[in-house]
């Protein structure tokens, strides 16, 4: 398909941050590049997405949440017909808005997104934040225009690894221009190291757990802490001078740069962007579901950016016994750093926006070689 019109996007995600966030990076990045282009974003009611996009100045049309089934129930007899539904109504959209193109981040909202484009003959481009593919993109990729991923070694065929798009923010964040201030801000002191403990937005339970047990010892060795609980988890943790309790921080790009060491969850979204920042980190993958965040940290662990503790082995003891001297050691945080962001990448989101428009236009997309032809 070419146009010379303003181009209309429908971009499809929704239901966690890691989905939203990358989507609403995208979409920072196609209104700068093409300012009369009108973005629609598909999403449901239910997810971060009812939120934060209309906050981001974005419209967000919703559908209906219409998980696969993952047994035989009642749902998996109602599934076939509630599933068309959010076809055709996707595809009403589609032509009701004369979208050129659909690009896809994962979550409930794209199958039926990619069938309808597919459908109508829309050019369709898919990103996959996960080392390890989702259904929805599994799918999606067997007819994309473009096939994006976060990370090297994807199994979608003809993937291209781009990086994950991240607000500019973050992305382009100089962390030692930053390091004063962002310090200061937290009330923390410049010459101390900083450990910056999260388990997300949501917060980690076995991570809160043990920071708080070891925070003492922490700053005793004359270290600190900037310890974020999660939303409603700092109930019962009690600050002393160099341990900063928090539940939230909005301006993540301030955390890093503080930061002088990261113990997190190894989500796709957060590896990205310590690697994108040259953070080291100690990786601590959440125990269930497929498996993906123990991937998601596997390539940047092997190229020496960060280690990887399993959340069973994850206790105050360990934090004094591994992370503290870690901390204290500045010139393996150094080269641990270096390998971090050498691993990293901070365009993902100008890529995916130019790849967008390609599609519009009907041009070839500007994009690195496919895994494949480099012969992972």
């Amino acid at each position: 398909m070419t146009t010379t019109a303003a181009p209309r996007i429908l971009l499809a995600g929704g239901g966690s941050a890691g989905h939203v966030s990358p989507l609403l990076a995208t979409a920072a990045q196609l209104s700068r590049r093409t300012p009369e282009a009108e973005i629609l974003v598909l999403g449901t009611a239910e997810g971060l997405e009812a939120d934060l996009v209309p906050a981001a100045g974005y419209e967000l049309a919703t559908i209906e949440k219409v998980p696969f089934p993952r047994r035989p129930n009642g749902a998996a007899v109602r599934f076939p017909v509630r599933f068309a539904a959010t076809v055709r109504q996707v595809r009403r959209l589609l032509r009701d808005r004369a979208i050129d193109v659909v690009a896809g981040f994962g979550g409930y909202v794209c199958p039926p997104a990619y069938l309808a484009a597919g459908s109508l003959r829309r050019p369709l481009v898919v990103h996959e934040a996960n080392r390890r593919p989702g259904l929805a993109n599994r799918l999606g990729a067997r007819r994309a225009a473009a096939v994006l991923t976060a990370f090297p070694g994807s199994t979608l065929p003809g993937a291209h690894r781009i990086g994950m798009p991240m607000r500019e923010g973050i992305a382009h964040l100089d962390r030692a221009a930053r390091r004063d201030d962002a310090l200061r801000g937290f009330g923390l002191d410049p010459a101390r190291p900083v450990l910056l403990a999260t388990g997300g937005s949501l917060g980690a339970q076995r991570l809160n757990t043990a920071v708080a047990e070891a925070a003492e010892d922490f700053t005793a060795a004359g270290a600190q802490i900037l310890h974020i609980t999660g939303r409603g988890k700092a109930e019962g943790i009690t600050e002393v001078p160099g341990y900063r309790v928090l539940e939230y921080v909005s301006a993540m790009e301030d955390a890093y740069a503080a930061a002088d060491l990261a113990l997190t969850r190894s989500g796709a979204g957060t590896v990205c962007e310590l690697t994108a920042v040259g953070l080291p980190a100690v990786l601590v993958p959440l125990p269930i579901g497929n498996g993906e965040q123990a991937l998601n940290g596997q390539d940047v662990v092997e190229a020496g950016g960060a280690l990887m503790v399993p959340d069973a082995e994850l206790d105050a003891e360990h934090l004094r016994t591994a992370v503290l001297p870690l901390l204290r050691d500045g010139d393996r945080r150094d080269e641990m750093a270096r390998a971090a962001r050498a691993f990293g990448i901070t365009d993902a989101a100008e890529v995916m926006a130019d790849v967008i428009i390609a599609a519009v236009r009907g041009e070839e997309p500007p994009l690195p070689p496919a895994d494949q032809e480099m012969g992972r």
